[in-house]
């Protein structure tokens, strides 16, 4: 987030941004490049699509926890703060199922 954005936010939420730990930041890190490598390979149709999904889903569960168990994201950024990463979550949820079906279709190799 660049400073000027920072700025317009509340004190708390400018907190709640700078104040995240690295750990958070690098489940966010681990989450992406896993998903975008995992879907990289689901289109390659390598097996190694299912692992790196599941990486990927398990860093964004660290993530969400960080932001609405320990810190209050609810609380501190509102109704908004919850959209995206449900979208997030059902949307890593189900491509690793999908990944596991096609697995199990041997469309994988």
């Amino acid at each position: 987030m660049s400073p000027e954005a920072l700025a317009k936010l509340s004190e708390a939420q400018q907190e709640f941004f700078v104040t995240t730990p690295v750990w958070a930041t690098a489940a966010f890190a681990i989450a992406v490049n896993a998903g975008a490598l995992g879907s990289l390979f689901l289109l390659l149709r390598k097996s190694w699509a299912v692992p790196m999904l599941a990486v990927s889903l398990a860093a964004i569960i660290v993530q969400d926890i960080d932001a609405y168990l320990l810190r209050d994201a609810y609380g501190i950024l509102g109704i908004n703060s919850i959209i995206i990463p449900s979208m997030v979550l059902i949307i890593g949820v189900a491509v690793l199922l999908y990944s596991r079906a096609v697995k199990a279709k041997h469309w994988l190799n």
